[in-house]
């Protein structure tokens, strides 16, 4: 089988040779320890990245093919995984997007606004994770201007020059094609939109607004994927959230149904209509509570499933058995040490690999406390059962 063939089978409860062999990611800093303790380094990481950045390098980095950003790290060349999993290089955000410039700079930190206009705070040093201080959306007024300005229905402008040279290519690829993460969901863009706190009280403040956002994502996205869909077919559709914590969801079930369910009901039947049989939502914390609706949503999988949030993924196979899962190992037993390691892939994974549906990796990015020889001993272990 190849890769795009292993894994379709996998996500269709169907017979495999073995399951797709990827990990989740990895903090520059745990990258940078691991070349001191024998991790060979060809590619290396960029100095741009502080410690505490993630590092990319395992399948949920998603790649597009250009030489400048080469399909595997060093990671993932030691280990031979997988090819990771290449998105289509549609732009499903703001066009045009705004200027990248510096706001401000002073003489420790400069502030400046991304293309997707959150202005940010970041330590020229690069030894802590940025700061966000500013938003797109403060008012209705902007949120009109950016439908507007910003957010066209239509793929001109949306797509690389070589598009029709790449749609053909995929016709005949032997690796796995993603809409996304780009899409970043009917919280997790309100939230991008509206900043971080705010977002949480618009919901009782102005829910007029979050409801014209929601739905007019819905729409938007619908519409260039429509287009985009009659062009190419794709294999999974990915959607970020980041919409819980360690306790629970950042909203209550009854605004989830609310404000986004009509909203994944009406993107996941856009994918499903186009022929895309795995929809997965990453999502951090705890989302027991929300599970059920992002099913009923259309949603066909889930990710990372965090241990220290209280996510067991054979709990969650027993209350969702065709549910397609990705990670669930505890990434703190790696700092612990081998015996840690054997117990908590020896309790999950061979039950997990038997019932199907699951990819299995760590359940979030590889902290930098983990050694390369913990790594390395976890990592043989897991592609060995």
């Amino acid at each position: 089988m190849n890769a795009r063939e292993r894994f379709m089978a996998v996500m269709a409860f169907e017979p495999y040779d073995r399951t797709t062999i990827w990990e989740m990611g990895y903090w520059a800093g745990a990258v940078r320890r691991w070349f001191r303790e024998g991790l060979p380094e060809r590619i290396g990481v960029s100095p741009d990245l502080g410690d505490g950045t993630g590092a990319g390098g395992g399948y949920h980095g998603i790649t597009e093919r250009q030489p400048d950003r080469p399909a595997v790290n060093d990671v993932t060349e030691y280990f031979g995984f997988d090819p990771p999993i290449e998105r289509v290089p549609l732009n499903n955000f703001f066009d045009p997007p705004f200027p990248e410039e510096v706001v401000r700079e002073l003489e420790d930190y400069v502030l400046w606004r991304e293309p997707t206009g959150v202005i940010r705070l970041d330590r020229k040093d690069r030894l802590s994770l940025p700061e966000y201080v500013g938003w797109p959306v403060d008012s209705r007024d902007d949120w009109e201007r950016l439908k507007a300005e910003r957010l066209h229905p239509t793929l001109a402008g949306r797509l690389p020059n070589d598009w029709p040279a790449l749609v053909a290519a995929y016709k005949k690829r032997d690796f796995i094609l993603a809409l996304g993460p780009g899409l970043h969901g009917f919280y997790g863009t309100p939230r991008h939109l509206l900043g971080q706190q705010r977002v949480l009280t618009m919901f009782y403040d102005d829910p007029e607004l979050v409801h014209d956002i929601i739905d007019y994502l819905a729409d938007f996205w619908v519409n260039i994927y429509d287009q985009a869909l009659s062009q190419v077919n794709v294999d999974i559709a990915y959607v970020w959230e980041d919409m819980c914590y360690k306790n629970g969801p950042l909203i209550s079930p009854a605004m989830f149904r609310e404000f986004m369910l009509p909203a994944y009901k009406k993107l996941t039947a856009c994918f499903r209509d186009h022929g895309i049989k795995v929809i997965v939502v990453d999502t951090d914390g705890n989302s027991w509570k929300l599970l059920p609706l992002f099913v009923e949503g259309g949603v066909t999988g889930m990710m990372p499933f965090e241990c220290a949030a209280g996510m067991d993924v054979r709990e969650v196979r027993e209350a969702f058995p065709r549910l397609q899962i990705f990670g669930g190992i505890d990434k703190l037993k790696l700092i612990e040490g081998k015996a840690a390691i054997d117990a908590e892939l020896d309790s999950k994974v061979p039950t997990m690999l038997k019932l199907g549906g699951y990819v299995p990796h760590i359940d979030h990015a590889v902290p930098m406390e983990v050694s390369w020889e913990n790594f390395k001993h976890y990592r043989e272990r897991l592609t060995a059962m």
